[in-house]
């Protein structure tokens, strides 16, 4: 399947408006104007002149596709992957790591801005190799059972032969687990498979993932699989059940975890559970994290496995880490095991609220999903008055609103540094470090 971006200097009939495109947006788009209404274009570049149709009016705003660069940026790349443009799962990728970086910090401050936040003059870049970077993928099954992703502005999915931005086992394994359902699973079809390597690519976990309640043969499954794919450790059946329900485990063959060094320890991480994505950034981001933080106590919330409380456990005489997720909880409290570190089994907001005053923690380390931390939280925090808070973000807008609350009650930014976790693509992860002067 070749690329579907646009080509430069091939004219398109149906192409009706000639815009120039001005600044890269979050989401993955640019921005360009007509007569002053704003379209939203991807798979262009700032300063291209491009020709665009329109596929989508709004009131406030026009989605667009461009048929036609007609002038060209200089840091228009040629995309790795035959698949960009039609896939869903990356947005840069026709552009130089470097304009990539350039883009993502100019979102990043506007956003910021935008939510009433002065960011810093300066801000720190975390960054390391664009490719084959990520430990976790998952991919839906078509209808002839091949893996693929849901494709630009579609659910449909898009079938995959390879994925640059993927360690190469996962791509190996994706391959080999669809060439293996197709033969095995004649009258049951997984929906999505999804899949997690360690840092080395020497171990992976596998999860097929089906409406259907009723068991898929996981151990002949996996005793099939490991010919091919000698690094599978453990694999489980997951039912997602109908929409609105809560997806449950089914069966599990093998292995329940991975052991995943980083950062200089070794974490387990089991199945479904969160841990960072990009394999050769972690040690760098649990770093600049946690770097010359020191006191009696440190509260973690929001710990997943706790590859921040890990590290902090090493500074502090005494951290809590708090995590609700079922699939998290068990390996929080072994990787803790054994240091001054204990796991605190609830919601962040809960073990606010029951959390007593009269011992004030000398650091905050949040680390909330896109939804961010929202008003009562901040508020709890900011009433915690804690010295030091770094918080770790995956949504700049969400970051932005609880910057605010968090600034007006009293914190300062001390450093802000994008972590580029995910190159090639339009997500954006930051770690803010505040203090109360």
């Amino acid at each position: 399947m070749k690329p579907t971006s646009p080509q430069t200097k091939q004219p398109s009939r149906s192409a009706d408006l000639l815009l120039q495109i001005e600044k890269p947006i979050y989401g993955g788009a640019f921005l360009a104007r007509d007569e002053g209404k704003a379209v939203f274009v991807p798979l262009v570049l700032p300063g291209e002149e491009a020709r665009v149709r329109i596929v989508e009016e709004k009131r406030g705003y026009s989605t667009a596709e461009a048929a036609e660069i007609v002038t060209t940026a200089a840091e228009r790349v040629v995309p790795a992957c035959q698949h960009f443009g039609a896939c869903g799962g990356c947005q840069y990728q026709h552009a130089s790591y470097a304009a990539q970086l350039d883009c993502k910090q100019a979102i990043l401050r506007e956003t910021l801005e935008r939510g009433g936040v002065q960011a810093p003059e300066d801000m720190a870049v975390l960054a390391a190799e664009p490719w084959g970077y990520r430990n976790r993928i998952r991919l839906a099954v078509d209808a002839e059972g091949n893996p693929g992703y849901r494709g630009q502005r579609s659910h449909a999915i898009v079938p995959i032969a390879e994925c640059p931005i993927a360690a190469p086992l996962l791509v190996r394994a994706a391959l080999a687990f669809a060439e293996t359902l197709r033969k095995f699973l004649r009258s049951q079809r997984a929906s999505e498979i999804s899949l997690f390597c360690d840092g080395e690519e020497s171990g992976l976990l596998a999860g097929l993932h089906s409406a259907s309640p009723a068991k898929l043969p996981i151990e002949q499954l996996y005793r099939k699989l490991v010919e091919s794919v000698p690094e599978l450790k453990g694999i489980e059946h997951i039912s997602e059940g109908r929409s609105g329900r809560t997806p449950h485990t089914v069966s599990r063959w093998g292995a329940d975890s991975l052991s995943y060094q980083a950062a200089g320890f070794p974490y387990r991480v089991d199945h479904g559970a969160f841990f960072q994505v990009n394999r050769y950034l972690i040690d760098g981001f649990v770093e600049h994290a946690t770097a010359g933080l020191e006191g009696a106590l440190a509260w973690d919330l929001f710990a997943g496995v706790g590859l921040f409380a890990r590290r902090l456990a090493a500074s502090f005489r005494r951290v809590i880490a708090v995590e609700s997720a079922p699939a998290a909880t068990a390996a929080l409290a072994h990787n803790l095991s054994g240091t001054v570190a204990s796991a605190v089994k609830a919601a962040t907001l809960d073990f606010l609220r029951r959390t007593h005053r009269d011992e004030r923690p000398d650091l905050i380390v949040v680390d909330p999903p896109r939804t961010g931390l929202g008003n009562e939280t901040t508020a709890r925090l900011a009433e915690i008055a804690a010295p030091m808070l770094v918080y770790v973000s995956c949504d700049p807008a969400t970051l932005a609103r609880d910057l605010r609350d968090l600034i007006t009650a009293g914190y300062e930014i001390q450093e802000i540094t994008l972590a580029d976790l995910f190159p090639q693509t339009f997500h954006i992860e930051t770690i803010v470090r505040l203090h109360r002067p």
